[in-house]
């Protein structure tokens, strides 16, 4: 009969669709593990991040009418994003011309974003992750270029570490002739607020160098990343001080509202 004929055919023209979505879907899939490191100095986001960003606003107007297939969109959601980690992480490695960490980050960084705007529940643990990846590459970054600013200092102090784990009390430490209260004051005056100024301002510009869209507000996610470490660094040559040279009357040339004005100057002068 009539009823019989259409549901066929509309079962027919719904398996159809369905192939024709799944193969559309499997070439999205191979398009971005195909694709290749650009050629260009910087590296950027990849367009197949930003390709997926348009994609799933318009299969979202469509889906949260028709629910009924919510499922098959779902499943290609979370393959398409398994693809793009592993792609984000293999271009890493094999565009030249920028920093690996820089690479990951800036992409790992727009992809959260995406998926936090987004807003797609089967994405939940995907978005997690690219957090998670984003924040190991931000550590990554900041551990390889911006190093150690009081480098002089934490030789320093690794040495009196060295001679702690020897068996050398930490207030007696200041009797051995290199660790000496006269040698840590000689230190302490090379490491002068406007020297560490000047390696700042020359870490800044390398930063906004590595990355491909400086009016992002990823240099300054960097940036405060670095303030941090700073601080931390700071802090724990500070907490050695005064464990190891207890009575000496000694402190470092500069606070940390000295290096908070500092790192504040920088970001507001670019």
């Amino acid at each position: 009969d009539a009823g019989s004929f259409l549901a066929k055919t509309y079962g027919s023209i719904l398996i159809l669709v369905k192939r024709n979505f799944d193969k559309f879907m499997q070439s999205q899939v191979q398009a971005i593990e195909e694709t290749k490191a650009p050629k260009k100095p910087k590296c950027g986001v990849f367009p197949f991040i930003k390709k997926f960003e348009q994609f799933a606003k318009q299969a979202e107007s469509v889906f949260k009418i028709s629910s009924s297939r919510r499922t098959d969109i779902d499943r290609w959601y979370v393959v398409l994003l398994r693809s793009m980690f592993d792609t984000i992480n293999r271009l890493s490695d094999t565009h030249h011309k920028s920093p690996p960490e820089m690479v990951r980050l800036e992409n790992y960084h727009y992809l959260h974003d995406v998926l936090c705007t987004l807003k797609i529940a089967c994405l939940e643990n995907e978005k997690k992750e690219a957090k998670q990846r984003y924040n190991e590459a931000l550590k990554d970054y900041v551990a390889r270029y911006f190093g150690r600013p009081l480098e002089k200092l934490n030789m320093f102090f690794e040495g009196v570490q060295l001679k702690v784990a020897q068996g050398v009390k930490e207030e007696e430490v200041s009797y051995q002739m290199a660790f000496s209260k006269q040698e840590l004051r000689k230190v302490i005056n090379t490491c002068s607020l406007k020297d560490i100024k000047k390696g700042l301002e020359e870490m800044y510009r390398k930063v906004e160098k590595h990355t491909c869209e400086t009016d992002s507000t990823l240099v300054q996610v960097i940036w405060r990343s670095m303030q941090e470490e700073f601080l931390s660094q700071h802090k724990a040559i500070n907490d050695m001080i005064e464990r190891c040279y207890p009575d000496a009357n000694i402190t470092l040339s500069f606070t940390v509202a000295d290096v908070l004005s500092v790192f504040s100057d920088i970001a507001q002068s670019h």
